[in-house]
Protein backbone atom coordinates (compact mmCIF):
# COMPACT_ATOMS: atom_id res chain seq x y z
CA UNK A 1 0.00 0.00 0.00
CA UNK A 2 1.30 3.44 -0.87
CA UNK A 3 0.07 6.89 0.03
CA UNK A 4 0.99 10.03 -1.83
CA UNK A 5 -0.15 13.60 -2.27
CA UNK A 6 0.18 16.01 -5.19
CA UNK A 7 -0.36 19.76 -5.02
CA UNK A 8 -0.82 22.08 -7.97
CA UNK A 9 -1.93 25.63 -8.64
CA UNK A 10 -3.51 26.58 -11.95
CA UNK A 11 -4.56 29.86 -13.57
CA UNK A 12 -8.20 28.74 -13.40
CA UNK A 13 -11.18 29.43 -11.19
CA UNK A 14 -11.88 26.67 -8.67
CA UNK A 15 -15.07 25.83 -10.61
CA UNK A 16 -13.16 25.37 -13.88
CA UNK A 17 -10.39 23.33 -12.23
CA UNK A 18 -13.08 21.13 -10.63
CA UNK A 19 -14.84 20.64 -13.97
CA UNK A 20 -11.61 19.63 -15.72
CA UNK A 21 -10.55 17.20 -12.98
CA UNK A 22 -13.93 15.50 -12.61
CA UNK A 23 -14.77 14.85 -16.26
CA UNK A 24 -13.90 11.18 -15.86
CA UNK A 25 -13.59 10.21 -19.57
CA UNK A 26 -10.93 12.93 -20.00
CA UNK A 27 -8.67 10.96 -17.65
CA UNK A 28 -8.39 8.34 -20.36
CA UNK A 29 -7.12 11.04 -22.73
CA UNK A 30 -4.19 11.91 -20.46
CA UNK A 31 -3.20 8.58 -18.88
CA UNK A 32 -1.32 6.32 -21.30
CA UNK A 33 -2.99 3.07 -22.35
CA UNK A 34 -6.17 3.91 -20.45
CA UNK A 35 -9.81 4.28 -21.44
CA UNK A 36 -12.42 5.55 -18.96
CA UNK A 37 -16.10 4.66 -19.20
CA UNK A 38 -18.78 6.12 -16.93
CA UNK A 39 -21.19 3.34 -15.94
CA UNK A 40 -23.94 5.37 -14.27
CA UNK A 41 -26.03 8.11 -15.93
CA UNK A 42 -24.95 11.72 -15.32
CA UNK A 43 -24.56 14.15 -13.86
CA UNK A 44 -21.63 13.37 -11.55
CA UNK A 45 -22.68 12.90 -7.94
CA UNK A 46 -22.25 10.53 -4.99
CA UNK A 47 -22.81 7.08 -6.40
CA UNK A 48 -21.34 7.79 -9.85
CA UNK A 49 -19.38 4.71 -10.99
CA UNK A 50 -16.75 4.63 -13.70
CA UNK A 51 -14.17 2.15 -14.91
CA UNK A 52 -10.63 2.89 -16.06
CA UNK A 53 -9.38 0.09 -18.32
CA UNK A 54 -5.58 0.16 -18.43
CA UNK A 55 -3.08 -1.94 -20.35
CA UNK A 56 -2.92 -3.80 -23.63
CA UNK A 57 -4.68 -6.97 -24.69
CA UNK A 58 -4.46 -9.77 -22.13
CA UNK A 59 -2.41 -7.54 -19.79
CA UNK A 60 -5.25 -5.03 -19.36
CA UNK A 61 -7.25 -4.66 -16.15
CA UNK A 62 -10.25 -2.66 -14.93
CA UNK A 63 -9.98 -0.13 -12.12
CA UNK A 64 -13.60 0.34 -10.97
CA UNK A 65 -14.24 3.50 -8.96
CA UNK A 66 -17.23 4.98 -7.15
CA UNK A 67 -17.69 8.58 -6.08
CA UNK A 68 -18.45 8.48 -2.34
CA UNK A 69 -18.13 12.22 -1.61
CA UNK A 70 -19.20 14.89 -4.09
CA UNK A 71 -19.01 18.50 -2.88
CA UNK A 72 -18.22 20.93 -5.74
CA UNK A 73 -16.45 24.13 -4.69
CA UNK A 74 -18.70 26.89 -3.40
CA UNK A 75 -17.88 30.49 -2.68
CA UNK A 76 -16.38 29.87 0.77
CA UNK A 77 -16.02 26.08 0.72
CA UNK A 78 -13.38 24.00 -1.07
CA UNK A 79 -14.58 21.27 -3.39
CA UNK A 80 -13.97 17.67 -2.37
CA UNK A 81 -14.46 14.49 -4.35
CA UNK A 82 -13.57 11.09 -2.89
CA UNK A 83 -13.28 8.01 -5.06
CA UNK A 84 -13.24 4.48 -3.71
CA UNK A 85 -11.24 2.13 -5.96
CA UNK A 86 -12.99 -1.21 -6.10
CA UNK A 87 -11.33 -3.09 -8.92
CA UNK A 88 -10.05 -6.65 -8.85
CA UNK A 89 -6.43 -5.48 -9.19
CA UNK A 90 -6.32 -1.92 -7.83
CA UNK A 91 -7.79 -0.89 -4.45
CA UNK A 92 -7.73 2.17 -2.24
CA UNK A 93 -9.10 5.67 -2.60
CA UNK A 94 -8.35 9.07 -4.09
CA UNK A 95 -9.43 12.53 -2.98
CA UNK A 96 -9.48 15.62 -5.16
CA UNK A 97 -9.69 18.91 -3.29
CA UNK A 98 -10.04 22.23 -5.14
CA UNK A 99 -9.95 25.61 -3.40
CA UNK A 100 -9.10 29.21 -4.20
CA UNK A 101 -5.37 29.74 -4.27
CA UNK A 102 -3.06 32.74 -4.39
CA UNK A 103 -3.65 35.40 -7.01
CA UNK A 104 -7.05 34.11 -8.08
CA UNK A 105 -5.63 30.73 -9.10
CA UNK A 106 -7.10 27.36 -8.16
CA UNK A 107 -5.19 25.21 -5.67
CA UNK A 108 -5.57 21.46 -6.19
CA UNK A 109 -4.60 18.75 -3.72
CA UNK A 110 -4.78 15.13 -4.91
CA UNK A 111 -4.39 12.48 -2.18
CA UNK A 112 -4.33 8.80 -2.88
CA UNK A 113 -3.95 5.45 -1.19
CA UNK A 114 -3.09 2.79 -3.73
CA UNK A 115 -2.95 -0.96 -3.28
CA UNK A 116 -2.25 -3.49 -6.02
CA UNK A 117 -3.36 -7.08 -5.47
CA UNK A 118 -0.50 -9.57 -5.02
CA UNK A 119 2.19 -6.87 -5.24
CA UNK A 120 4.63 -7.41 -2.34
CA UNK A 121 5.46 -4.49 -0.03
CA UNK A 122 8.97 -4.66 -1.44
CA UNK A 123 7.56 -2.78 -4.45
CA UNK A 124 5.91 0.05 -2.47
CA UNK A 125 8.76 2.48 -3.23
CA UNK A 126 8.76 1.97 -7.01
CA UNK A 127 4.94 1.93 -7.04
CA UNK A 128 4.81 5.26 -5.15
CA UNK A 129 7.33 6.82 -7.54
CA UNK A 130 5.49 5.56 -10.62
CA UNK A 131 2.08 6.61 -9.29
CA UNK A 132 3.26 10.13 -8.39
CA UNK A 133 4.74 10.48 -11.87
CA UNK A 134 1.71 9.15 -13.78
CA UNK A 135 -0.92 10.95 -11.69
CA UNK A 136 1.16 14.14 -11.55
CA UNK A 137 1.36 14.26 -15.35
CA UNK A 138 -2.35 13.47 -15.62
CA UNK A 139 -3.33 16.27 -13.22
CA UNK A 140 -1.07 18.72 -15.09
CA UNK A 141 -2.60 17.78 -18.44
CA UNK A 142 -6.18 17.86 -17.18
CA UNK A 143 -5.66 21.33 -15.74
CA UNK A 144 -4.04 22.62 -18.95
CA UNK A 145 -6.65 21.32 -21.42
CA UNK A 146 -10.07 22.99 -21.64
Amino acid sequence: MVNFQLERTAPLSPDEAWRRLTEWPRHGDVVPLTRVTVVTPGPNREGTVFVARSGLGPLAFDDRMEVTVWRPPAEDTPGLCRLEKRGRVVFGWAEIEVRPGPGGRARVVWREELRVRLLPRLFDGPLRTAARYVFGRAVNRLLRRA
